[in-house]
């Protein structure tokens, strides 16, 4: 037999193209929700219900997995988005998020939305070893690797926020006394124990504190009762509905006390606008996003980016909702742990990877503000910039804070 040394080279490299294929095949790992083909990622978030203003942030992550399939996928694999409408009740929380884990079998939870419905879920995704990845809620307990080493939050926790808050007032307002309205569950006492922290040996200037539940038709009778304390600081602690409805019900009313608003419901689209433009002025929020309706953001490349990419891809939504802004961002960032997985889409490696952001910039953040996270380290964005809402939009002021600072 006569053997070309050309025929004798071929075939060795044949013979190594096809080793190290299968050497690359045999390196790929996957878990449940991960094959050649695609990856499945679960998601809930109250598209009916109390909470429906956050239904946009559900509608937006359905486009950008849309938009990143369309540009290729994760490492040439398909995204299945399945997101599931969970009304922001608890008891639904728990159910679709078996259909997800169980039925659906997705690889990982991605921004699941509020503190409640989280919370009802939380030792169950950890029991099952199941990535609950960058929750859509600030409350502190999302950060505790030792406890839930399956939970990462993404937001500057609430408790920080409060504590902020508390600091800002002592400070600006000498006489302060203050009424505070609560969302009437964990993510509303994770920000009134951060501002009761924050005002320390201070605490005793609070001298209302009245709560509403998620299922109440309005908060007009708190507002009262806030104003008859003789209060002249009002922290809002509510979700987008009830914010609008207080912020408008104190100026209907004539008082006008020192407003601090929860950065969850800032958005001027969302409770802003509802609550009349006139009634807001003044209000304080702590930011960590590139607000939309910013002029000063006009000329910036991530902003016009971001334009760009909504009149494309959501031409009827209303961009001066700020719920966009995150969706964006925090998709991102789910976006760059999966590129990181490479061929381990193994649920341990997924959570490896988003425990492994060092000072890394994602579209949208504040100047300034970066995402870090560690194994001990799971609060991927720990500062903010006080806002003040001036005419139709919010207007930064003072320096970056962060968390260790605060």
């Amino acid at each position: 037999m006569i053997t070309s040394r050309r025929g004798f080279v071929g075939g060795v490299s044949a013979a190594a193209l096809l080793t190290a294929t299968r050497s690359a095949v045999a390196q790929r790992k996957y878990d449940d929700g991960a094959t050649d083909k695609e990856i499945k990622i679960g998601h809930f978030c109250p598209y009916s219900g109390p909470a429906s203003a956050y239904g946009v942030i559900g509608q937006a992550h359905q486009v950008f997995w849309k938009m990143v399939n369309e540009a290729g996928g994760i490492n040439g694999r398909k995204v299945v988005f399945v997101t599931l409408d969970d009304g922001y009740s608890p008891p639904k929380s728990v159910e679709v998020t078996r259909q997800l884990v169980e039925q659906e079998k997705v690889l990982c939870l991605f921004n699941t939305l509020g503190t409640p419905t989280n919370t009802a879920i939380h030792k169950y995704v950890n029991q099952k070893k199941v990535p609950h990845l960058f929750v859509s809620t600030g409350a502190s307990k999302w950060g505790k690797p030792k406890e839930f080493p399956w939970t990462m939050g993404f937001q500057p926790d609430y408790h920080t926020e409060g504590v902020i808050y508390a600091k800002h007032a002592l400070k600006n307002t000498p006489d302060a006394k203050v009424a505070v309205l609560m969302q009437n569950d964990d993510y509303g006492k994770d920000y009134f124990e951060g501002f009761k922290a924050g005002l320390g040996s201070e605490a005793g200037r609070i001298v209302k504190h009245v709560t509403y539940e998620v299922t109440d038709p309005t908060v007009d009778s708190q507002v009262i009762q806030m104003k008859d304390s003789g209060a002249n600081v009002f922290f809002n602690i509510s979700t987008p509905k009830f914010a609008a409805q207080s912020i408008r019900k104190a100026t209907e009313i004539g008082w006008k006390p020192v407003q601090y608003l929860n950065n969850v419901s800032a958005s001027v689209a969302a409770v802003m606008k509802p609550a009349g433009f006139e009634n807001g002025q003044g209000i304080l929020t702590a930011a960590y996003l590139k607000d939309p309706t910013d002029h000063q953001w006009d000329n910036d490349d991530e902003m016009k980016m971001w334009r760009e990419y909504m009149t494309k891809s959501m031409p009827q939504a209303n961009q001066a909702d700020a719920n966009y802004i995150f969706a964006y961002a925090v998709a991102t960032m789910m976006r760059e742990t999966l590129k990181k997985c490479g061929d381990n889409l193994t649920r341990e490696n997924v959570m490896k990877q988003a425990a492994n952001f060092q000072n890394v910039r994602i579209p949208l953040l504040l100047p300034g503000i970066n995402v870090s996270t560690s194994p001990t380290d799971f609060y991927p964005i720990q500062a903010v910039q006080l806002s003040r809402f001036k005419g139709e939009t919010w207007e930064l002021f003072g320096d970056v804070m962060h968390a260790e600072s605060a």
